[in-house]
């Protein structure tokens, strides 16, 4: 009787267990959700706050931030307004980061289909610890690396400094590569095998199925690869700044010193004080850096929302 009733009380005391370590398992998962979330608010109300405190306190001009050619946010117009033209710098971020991406999208590419398609066993041996090495090493040695070979390098071949646009592109497109390669070895391995297997009955060859069948049906994952390639460019900093000549002029040329807004935030955070023209405009290109990476995100969700309703 008495190990009947042991049984019994196990039975009994087993599901009251599981109920309780669900509970506290839902319990912590929504803490920690909620912490995100409570955290993502605090960064975007900062920044935000922070960000349109060049126009509300200082007089700054929406219009002239985003279609000024100068900025010198430490000096005063004749009208009495902080000098904030950001497009040259906004410009550079841009054009930086669409160089990179269309010198890089082809090598990630291609390095994708070969360790995926045509030989998986020497990629995943050899190419695929590359790139892993590749995504450990930190901007720091990218830029330097830029520093001491792709500027002199550029500046022997070409006319001027050799620090500019070029070689950023050229830091920038070896830094998003492996993240580019990645993303598109993951989108590439989840096409269905039987649609491989229905290309080749069909009499195609190992090309044609790649180019054809493959890469069609993982565009909607290449896409979304090279958007985050693009992303991590356009947010870069430190290793842009040591080669791209950091000045805020509008670029008119690849060979010549230009600046992004990254290099900006990094070379004059430091040397602001909280609360003054200079720091609240530098605050201000954070705002549009934030806004730039909210649209990637949203790009990278349609672009998931389409292929999920195709």
């Amino acid at each position: 009787m008495a190990k009947a009733e042991s049984e019994i009380y196990m039975d009994i005391t087993k599901p009251n267990k599981k109920m309780r370590l669900e509970k506290m398992g839902k319990g912590i998962t929504f803490i920690a959700v909620g912490i995100t979330i409570l955290l993502t608010v605090m960064i975007l109300a900062l920044v935000v706050s922070k960000g349109v405190s060049i126009f509300l306190f200082n007089k700054g001009s929406i219009v002239e931030f985003f279609t000024g050619l100068k900025w010198n946010p430490g000096t005063l117009s004749e009208m009495g307004k902080p000098i904030i033209g950001a497009l040259p710098l906004i410009t550079g971020s841009f054009i930086v980061t669409l160089l990179s991406a269309l010198i890089c999208t082809p090598i990630a590419f291609g390095a994708a289909v070969f360790m995926t398609e045509i030989s998986p066993r020497f990629g995943k041996k050899v190419l695929q610890p590359v790139m892993e090495l590749l995504v450990g090493i930190p901007s720091v040695v990218y830029g330097f690396i830029g520093l001491s070979v792709v500027v002199p390098l550029l500046r022997e071949s070409f006319s001027g400094s050799g620090f500019g646009i070029a070689a950023g592109t050229i830091v920038l497109s070896v830094m998003i590569l492996p993240t580019i390669t990645s993303l598109s070895i993951d989108a590439i391995a989840s096409v269905p095998r039987s649609l491989r297997e229905a290309s080749y009955s069909l009499g195609a060859t190992r090309w044609q199925t790649i180019y054809r069948v493959i890469l069609k049906t993982a565009k909607s994952g290449l896409l979304t690869a090279v958007i985050f390639g693009m992303a991590r460019a356009f947010g870069e900093a430190l290793a842009v700044q040591m080669v791209i000549g950091n000045s805020p002029v509008m670029p008119t040329s690849l060979m010549e010193p230009a600046s992004t807004l990254t290099s900006i935030l990094t070379m004059g955070m430091g040397y602001t004080v909280l609360g003054q023209a200079e720091n609240n405009a530098l605050w201000s290109l954070a705002l549009v850096l934030l806004m730039m990476s909210f649209l990637f995100i949203i790009l990278v969700r349609w672009i998931g929302r389409k292929e999920r309703r195709a």
